[in-house]
């Protein structure tokens, strides 16, 4: 029985050798603009998967026609003038490599780089912020790491509150969203880093999500008061900070969002948090 389980496994294996070797694809007998048309429906990852089945696809999925459809729409207005760039390849990284500040420097756009789907962070300049014009409160400073040129930075309030709103066709369609916001706290940010503090995000007339966030989360004696329902920040790349607010599925860029941070419950002041802004990326679980 084992022999003629071999056989069979032997002579399978040898017919998918067959397979393999037979003659060259269809494909190699297109032409290269057809074969960069057909690349320019699937996707940036799946582009440069392709440039790896023969010399022909990868001459191919260098061409502009591939890339362009990546690209936005509007890619033209958000070239530096003082850039050139040899293909819309070398253009499509640069977008997803580095932010372009757009709305007049109070938003900052770029692209996934799997996907070339839409991301964008609100700078804290777009926020609502609850006293934010009392310079005792809250103030601007400038940040060298902040991509933006004033941020907010809270200095004492007891009634902490944060709103932000965006239209959604500053993101790409037919595409769930995660929205975080980006911070850096000072002093463990007292009388607010080691509570759970509310955030809702959803579409404007429709039902938010809810969730509970910690700016730093409870330590030393306080790590016995953590809790497990209350989203721990992570530390990002570049060196801030961000927590999870929220999920929104962006289906026809028709909609407004309605983005909050909230926490009115604890009565001592807080501080010590400074906020570059709000960020939406495509989630990772589309």
């Amino acid at each position: 029985m084992m022999q003629a389980t071999m056989g069979q496994k032997q002579g399978v294996e040898s017919r998918v050798e067959d397979i393999i070797m037979t003659g060259p694809s269809p494909f190699d007998f297109l032409p290269e603009d057809c074969i960069s048309k057909i690349i320019s429906f699937t996707s940036p990852r799946d582009a440069c998967v392709a440039a790896s089945v023969s010399k022909t696809f990868e001459s191919a999925v260098k061409s502009d026609i591939v890339w362009e459809k990546f690209l936005p729409p509007e890619y033209s207005s958000l070239i530096p003038r003082s850039r050139a760039f040899s293909s819309k390849k070398e253009l499509y990284f640069a977008l997803c490599d580095y932010p372009v500040l757009i709305e007049e420097g109070k938003k900052s756009f770029w692209l996934e780089k799997a996907s070339g789907k839409r991301c964008i962070m609100l700078s804290s300049k777009e926020v609502w912020i609850t006293w934010g014009s009392s310079p005792q409160y809250w103030r601007w400073v400038s940040v060298p790491e902040s991509r933006f040129e004033k941020i907010a930075e809270l200095l004492s309030v007891c009634w902490f509150e944060i709103r932000a709103g965006m239209h959604t066709r500053y993101l790409s369609p037919g595409t769930r969203y995660s929205v975080y916001i980006v911070f850096k706290t000072e002093d463990g940010c007292p009388g607010l880093g080691d509570i759970p503090v509310e955030a809702g995000v959803g579409l404007v007339g429709q039902e938010s999500s809810q969730k509970l966030i910690y700016f730093v989360g409870p330590s030393g004696r306080r790590r016995d008061r953590e809790r497990r329902d209350v989203t721990r920040p992570k530390e990002r790349g570049d060196g801030w900070m961000e927590a999870e607010l929220g999920e929104l599925y962006n289906e026809s860029c028709c909609d407004d969002i309605s983005v909050s941070v909230v926490e009115t419950k604890s009565p001592y002041w807080k501080r010590g948090l400074i906020i570059q802004g709000f960020e939406f990326r495509p989630s990772k679980t589309q």
